[in-house]
């Protein structure tokens, strides 16, 4: 079996680094949270999967993958710690009162806090850009952080600086790229991300820990019971996925007049309409 060369940013030489982004000017900067993830995954599960999607883009196509991003996101809001309708069966099973994600025992209001991330997406995407890469990817494991990506790179795509010669940035989560493949594209605790986890790390996972089909679990929702996720699914999917984000990231690299435009930069599915001609 052939060895995958290193692709992470943080573990390569100067010269290493220099090399791959001579050949593919392309970061992918994985974000995601830590959250439950049901009884039977870890609860990095969205992080984990973002950061494996990141590194086999670059793999695959190229460029080089940045650290995860596992902290500052709304800790009030779209979390199911804090927002899912059960909520206190999820802090129970941690040993913790569901108090402690009330709005109020934040430090900032829940508004300030979406706001402050979306400035530390568009502060890393200025970062990137100064370790000279041509496109910035934010590849969004927690599924509500892809609007807050999308944002930041909207944002950041504004500037003058992009307009003229900076870097362009992007972003998208798995799922959303496959949906017209597979019909349980997407969950939380389900098949989708468990058969995942499986794929990427199945130490981590524990299907023995769940109750049988059919019987309520905290914290879980799909289309596919997590009870029927395996590691050839996981596999495949994740190979989909990250096939089409290196499509739409390649097409950006080397056509970033057609991401130019007002409104223009967050479109898909341009190198299919390429392909097709």
């Amino acid at each position: 079996m052939d060895r995958q060369p290193e692709v992470r940013y943080h573990r390569l030489r100067p010269q290493q680094i220099v090399e791959r982004r001579s050949q593919c000017p392309v970061a992918y900067i994985p974000i995601g949270t830590i959250e439950w993830h049901g009884v039977h995954n870890p609860t990095g599960t969205d992080t984990l999967q973002a950061e494996e999607i990141a590194v086999r883009c670059a793999q695959i196509g190229g460029g080089l993958a940045f650290p995860p991003l596992w902290y500052g996101e709304n800790r009030s809001e779209t979390l199911m710690d804090a927002t899912a309708a059960d909520r206190s069966e999820i802090a129970r099973e941690m040993g913790l009162d569901p108090d402690n994600f009330l709005p109020e025992r934040m430090p900032f209001s829940v508004m300030d806090q979406t706001l402050n991330y979306s400035r530390l997406l568009i502060h890393i995407l200025a970062e990137v850009e100064s370790l000279g890469f041509r496109v910035g990817v934010l590849v969004a494991g927690h599924y509500p952080l892809v609007d807050h990506a999308r944002a930041a790179a909207l944002l950041f795509n504004k500037r003058a600086r992009t307009r003229q010669d900076g870097m362009l940035a992007w972003a998208f989560s798995d799922y959303l790229l496959v949906g017209d493949l597979y019909e349980c594209a997407g969950d939380h605790a389900g098949g989708w991300e468990t058969s995942h986890m499986m794929a990427i790390a199945p130490e981590t996972v524990d299907l023995g820990l769940l109750a049988p089909k059919g019987e309520p679990l905290v914290g879980c929702m799909g289309k596919m019971p997590p009870q029927d996720a395996n590691a050839a699914f996981g596999r495949e999917t994740l190979e989909k996925a990250c096939e089409r984000a290196v499509q739409e990231a390649m097409h950006r690299l080397k056509h970033r007049q057609a991401y130019l435009g007002h409104g223009t930069c967050m479109q898909e599915g341009l190198w299919r309409k390429q392909n097709e001609e």
